[in-house]
């Protein structure tokens, strides 16, 4: 994520400290900084990064963010506050038609992509260590109103991302065909768009209900069918685009659903070979990344949800601290991780 937006009380948002833009069209050149020491490092490791601008959801501000800086009344955050999940997709489909909205984050792209790194001097559009730009996180259209509107909107900055740089690869940020209504009609129209490079799907068996509370190795078959079927049927739509398919975002949590280090990954690993096994099988898809590296962070005995000053990981702060997350300390993850990296060279 390039940056956070607006300022909050919410106590599962990225905190304020911390957000790029806290007023529309206001920059933190002290957050920036911390972007472009990722970036130099990035290069120094020859690792490359996929950006995107903004997000669907709530915790990191987002597009409600921009809904509220203009009139549009307090974002129905998803932790409290009234929230019901009609409530927040009626909010931010209303996105699409606010022109002030979308002029707004059209600043702030252009503010990012005309950016020189402060550590090496580097323009971000002619960073080595930028693979790609991606438009949103997760875009969805939320309501079926609000889908020619969305269609267009994700057109539009695709050709301004375009205009500004033609060195990088450019890709949506898609999940998928959930995002639209089950409908592959719009996923396969934001990715038919000549300035995107590749389609993007996510693979979240927990967020979906292909298995329910603890019950991961139960429905085992079930999530590996359904896994299945998802990637074969947006391969096909790739195929038809005569573009390649990432699978950029995937998880699974620890056996019996735990947020502690100490539970085994056996189903996880099961899942993540299967993952990797497919790619292998597929050259249409050109790649996968797992979610997500949690390093030497560590989730905090008896507590759930992120609190401000702990550890970052993998997990957003709205989400369950382990819930994904793969730690230093998971050998075996690591190992079949590393195996899929050395075969796939």
């Amino acid at each position: 994520m390039v940056g956070a937006e607006g300022l909050t009380t919410y106590p599962y948002r990225t905190p304020s400290e911390k957000s790029m833009q806290p007023q529309p069209g206001q920059f933190d050149e002290h957050i920036m900084a911390g972007l472009d020491y990722l970036l130099n490092e990035l290069s120094k490791r020859n690792m490359k990064a996929v950006l995107h601008f903004t997000n669907t959801w709530d915790w990191s501000g987002g597009l409600g963010q921009y809904l509220q800086w203009n009139g549009f009344g307090e974002q129905p955050f998803s932790k409290y506050g009234g929230y019901t999940w009609d409530k927040n997709q009626h909010y931010v489909s209303q996105f699409y038609t606010c022109q002030k909205c979308m002029d707004e984050l059209d600043t702030y792209i252009k503010y990012v992509l005309h950016r020189t790194n402060s550590i090496n001097g580097k323009k971000y559009t002619n960073d080595d260590a930028v693979m790609a730009w991606e438009i949103i996180n997760e875009p969805r259209p939320m309501e079926q109103a609000a889908v020619p509107a969305f269609e267009a909107w994700m057109q539009h900055v695709s050709a301004l991302v375009k205009s500004i740089d033609k060195n990088h690869l450019l890709t949506t940020g898609s999940e998928g065909q959930i995002a639209s209504f089950y409908n592959m009609s719009i996923f396969k129209t934001i990715h038919a768009d000549k300035n995107i490079d590749y389609l993007t799907i996510h693979t979240w068996p927990k967020n979906w209900g292909w298995f329910k509370d603890t019950a991961i190795a139960v429905s085992y078959n079930t999530i590996i069918d359904s896994a299945g079927a998802y990637f074969n049927r947006h391969l096909k739509v790739a195929q038809q685009l005569n573009k390649p398919l990432v699978i950029e975002e995937f998880g699974l949590p620890r056996d019996m659903h735990s947020y502690s280090i100490n539970a085994p990954t056996f189903n996880r690993d099961k899942f993540y070979h299967f993952v990797f096994n497919t790619v292998m099988k597929n050259p249409g898809i050109a790649g996968c990344n797992f979610w997500a590296f949690g390093g030497i962070a560590r989730p905090k005995s008896g507590q759930v949800f992120w609190k401000n000053g702990d550890e970052f990981m993998g997990d957003p702060g709205g989400e369950e601290q382990g819930l994904n997350s793969v730690f230093d300390s998971d050998s075996s993850t690591w190992k079949l991780i590393d195996s899929y990296t050395h075969k796939i060279k």
